[in-house]
């Protein structure tokens, strides 16, 4: 009985301090930049020979890599949005907040790439908005 009384007490608790969508959009603190974005997986190929940690060296979860929220910035658009970042993206079927903690490689420009696990589904998408949040 007193699982089950903790477990409700945290999903009222999540529900009632869980940011709305509407709160993101309070916190927006730069006009919309437009970018190419793509996907990435946690790979050799894709990455480097060390491919569960960032170019700023953040940790990834080798199971779920997903879950971190994780866009790698080209690096022209580092002084806009610099490691740490927090950002809205839109345009893409990847929609949402994520935090800059991964930089692409330097002959990328205007770019950014979204870490997604190796099962999700690849894309490419013109014309996504990106905008820093508090």
């Amino acid at each position: 009985m007193k699982e089950l009384t903790t477990l409700v007490f945290l999903l009222v608790a999540r529900t009632l301090y869980a940011p709305s969508p509407e709160s993101v959009f309070e916190d927006i603190v730069s006009d919309a930049v437009e970018v190419t974005a793509t996907v990435y997986s946690a790979v050799r190929s894709q990455t480097n020979e060390d491919p569960f940690h960032t170019a700023f060296m953040y940790c990834i979860d080798s199971l779920n890599p997903f879950k971190h929220k994780i866009v790698a910035v080209s690096r022209d658009l580092l002084t806009q949005f610099p490691n740490g970042t927090q950002v809205l993206v839109e345009g893409t079927d990847y929609d949402g907040v994520y935090t800059v903690q991964d930089k692409m490689n330097k002959r990328y420009t205007n770019r950014i790439d979204i870490l997604v696990n190796e099962d999700m589904p690849i894309g490419r998408w013109d014309s996504v908005k990106l905008r820093r949040i508090n």
